[in-house]
């Protein structure tokens, strides 16, 4: 059916990546460039009576010191600016910058910010955001310390309540969680390059939320700013508006030397620094009737936002769309809540709101099928998604295949589902012991509605036939390039050989937003076979006046064009060379604008997003009862991505998912202690390893959508999200005891509770 699409393809990127001649942030290398370094804060929550840098002035080697007087526009944000470039007058969290640098080495620098002196008055901190509720704004200028409230509601909860048979309330909580992305966040700004006033170079997540926050930080056109990504080594959402404020923060130290500015973060300067997931406090209240029909639902969900604004606003409604689960629910109440605290601020993380209310109403499934005397599996089938129905938003499932019952069904299969949870179910004696776990997953590709959701891309043929494409979504790691260089492929009939996938320039490449919520496929690969299209018209056309044929019927294969009876017309580089000299357009730009959608605020209902991806994943696990001990034997992760694009590359994509789901479940935690880091390096912020890799069965599941490139949807972030929950589910059936919050190590597993380190504030 296809030539290039739905086949394994070598990552366009690989070779470059092997061999070590790609090149990140910190390998970048200019004339005259310096060193720029942050002073951070002291404490989590205070007011700066003093800084003196007179000292840090007079160090030879040293060409500027800089404060928050220095800042021409002091608060960013993407959503709400509220974040600080540098401190002003108060302090909200440890890793609030107060003074910068830059030096002529990292030493001068490091020497220079010894020297600077703060002078600090400490004010009580707020570090839980039930209390922060009922508190006094910690930003002065907010009425209160709320950042956002939504809300959705079905049918009526009392009336479903009232007709249920059995009620249960729980209550779940999440952590804080560290990317943990192999490089830390690093930047060089070049001032005066190219017509610009800063270019930016560096391991940029998202060009265009950058070029947005240095400009707006520099009060500057947005066309003067230029961002350029290079290679990324890992991001999962982390590298965004942390990079955003180290960009201002290099730009205004490049503009003040007039010199090249490079920062590069230690693993410790990030991990205080950069933001984390969002811890959750979760109230589930349930109703079903005897036979496990699902009633009613209420839910409370409060996430912690640290001392700024963020992306809570955006990571809490995606979390109030999927806090029900993929169930189809009569009566349905939730709220979620982020508040203001003065612990480290939280944001985009892989998942971006799903994995919390989905550990919570997946070990929620668990425990009512477990009241009701049913399994697992039954309460589940009993209550899904299907064809034709409306969600707790209000939206009728109509437009695509809903096939959760299909992933179901494959994922237990190919781990012996039914067959194990009978076994680990019997009475089992000795220190280890097994059960098996699942969960299962609705997640809303792209966007949504409360942002607007195109994409564009520039795609030229040269005259030899070779292509180049410039697309407004950044290659995070996740494959972007290769699945992007493969649309185009199949639609012109080339061989991916001669695409060349450049990186992405503010000034070239169409503002496409951020690349973030598994859009860069299904978005993105859309805006690619649009201008693909066009390019394709266009030859078309040229080659219908030029040989007599219809342009409507011509065949673009195998590099060459064929006319509708298979006759072999021109090769695809004779077409683009004739096509040249003839002067017909050959650089198109594809654009593409999701399908129209709708939510309404104020009511707490409406179509969220255009379609949706399904998952299912299983956990066997081991515990040792004697240490608290859980080794994940075996994972099926069962997933729907409409089409793959490259088979392999999305396997890779369950692989990493899967392991950074069981980090999450089992091992992951940034301790704070009153807004204190604990655990700044990886010798204590624990990841799992090759080591705790369990055989991972990935499961391809296509129903092709409509609305995606070639049938495409996504795959990045579903595969992350299931895995905490199916490995809680799995524990509770081995040992017999339920824990409602993560992580599940050694200590909850064995003792019900963790140990207080009491050695945060370092």
């Amino acid at each position: 059916m296809f030539s290039t699409v739905n086949k394994p393809a070598e990552r366009v990127d690989a070779y470059e990546k092997v061999t070590g001649r790609a090149k990140y942030g910190a390998d970048l290398q200019f004339a005259g460039m310096l060193y720029g370094k942050v002073l951070r804060a002291k404490h989590p929550s205070a007011r700066i009576k003093s800084i003196n840098v007179e000292k840090a002035r007079a160090i030879p080697g040293v060409w500027a010191v800089m404060t928050a007087q220095d800042v021409p526009c002091n608060e960013i944000g993407v959503i709400i600016q509220d974040q600080q470039v540098l401190a002003k007058e108060r302090i909200y969290y440890i890793g609030d910058g107060v003074a910068m640098v830059a030096a002529e080495s990292l030493d001068v620098a490091a020497k220079a910010l010894e020297s600077i002196e703060v002078e600090y008055e400490e004010m009580g901190g707020i570090f839980d955001p039930l209390v922060s509720k009922e508190s006094d704004p910690i930003h002065p200028e907010r009425a209160s310390n709320e950042v956002v409230h939504h809300k959705l509601r079905k049918g009526n909860v009392d009336e479903g309540f009232a007709g249920s048979d059995v009620i249960i309330e729980r209550e779940y909580e999440t952590q804080f969680v560290e990317h943990s992305y192999i490089e830390p966040e690093a930047v060089v700004a070049v001032p005066h390059e190219n017509g610009s006033l800063v270019t930016i170079y560096g391991s940029v997540q998202n060009v265009f939320a950058t070029r947005d926050a240095v400009a707006r930080c520099l009060k500057a056109d947005l066309s003067k700013i230029r961002v350029v990504q290079n290679h990324i080594g890992g991001s999962f959402g982390g590298k965004d508006e942390v990079v955003s404020a180290m960009a201002c923060r290099a730009a205004l130290l490049a503009l003040k030397t007039d010199r090249p500015v490079k920062m590069v973060n230690t693993r410790e300067e990030s991990i205080v620094e950069s933001y984390k997931r969002h811890p959750y406090k979760m109230k589930y209240k349930v109703g079903a009737t005897k036979d496990g029909k699902l009633m009613a639902m209420e839910i409370e969900a409060v996430a912690d936002g640290g001392a700024y604004a963020c992306q809570t606003p955006f990571v809490t409604w995606r979390s109030v769309v999927q806090a029900t689960g993929p169930y189809e629910v009569p009566n349905v109440k939730t709220d979620t809540y982020g508040y203001y605290t003065n612990n480290v601020y939280t944001g985009a993380m892989r998942g971006y709101g799903s994995p919390q209310v989905i550990f919570a109403n997946e070990s929620l499934m668990d425990e009512l099928a477990q009241e009701l005397g049913i399994t697992p599996l039954e309460i589940r089938l009993k209550n899904i998604l299907k064809n034709g129905s409306v969600t707790a938003s209000g939206q009728k499932l109509d437009r695509h295949e809903v096939s959760l019952a299909e992933v179901m069904k494959k994922a237990a299969e190919a781990i012996g589902y039914e067959e194990k949870y009978k076994e680990y179910s019997k009475p089992q004696r000795g220190d280890k012991r097994r059960g098996i776990g699942m969960a299962i997953s609705f997640r809303g590709c792209s966007l949504g509605a409360e942002a607007v959701d195109g994409a564009g891309t520039v795609l030229s043929i040269q005259k030899d036939g070779s292509v180049y494409l410039y697309s407004g979504l950044a290659e995070n790691g996740q494959g972007l390039k290769t699945a992007f260089c493969q649309i185009a492929a199949e639609e012109l009939g080339i061989d991916m050989k001669h695409i060349t996938f450049l990186e992405a320039n503010t000034l070239i490449s169409p503002d496409s937003g951020s690349t973030v919520a598994s859009r860069s496929t299904l978005v993105g690969g859309n805006s690619v076979l649009n201008a693909a299209m066009r390019a394709r018209k266009a030859l078309s056309e040229f080659l219908a006046g030029q040989y007599n044929v219809p342009a409507e019927g011509l065949v673009f294969k195998d590099s060459n064009i064929f006319t509708p009876d298979g006759k072999k017309l021109i090769s695809f580089a004779e077409a683009a060379n004739k096509a040249f000299w003839a002067g017909v357009q050959l650089s198109h730009v594809g654009w593409y604008v999701a399908p129209s959608i709708h939510w309404d605020e104020e009511e707490g209902r409406g179509n969220p997003y255009f379609t949706y991806v399904y998952g299912c994943q299983i956990a066997e696990v081991e515990v040792d009862m004697g240490t608290g001990e859980v080794t994940v034997l075996n994972m099926a992760a069962a997933h729907d991505v409409g089409r793959a694009i490259n088979p392999e590359m999305l396997k890779g994509q369950i692989y990493g998912g899967v392991m950074m789901g069981l980090g999450y479940g089992i091992m992951e935690e940034v301790e704070t202690d009153e807004g204190y880091i604990a655990n700044t390096n990886f010798d204590e912020y624990i990841i799992p390893t090759s080591k705790d890799m369990p055989n991972i069965i990935p499961i391809i599941v296509e129903n092709p959508d409509p609305d995606g490139p070639f049938g495409a949807k996504s795959i990045g972030e579903p595969t992350l999200e299931l895995g905490a929950a199916a490995i809680a589910n799995a524990i509770a059936q081995a040992t017999g005891r339920r824990i409602r919050s993560l992580p599940l190590n050694l200590e909850r597993v064995l003792l019900g509770h963790p140990l207080k380190k009491g050695r945060g504030r370092k």
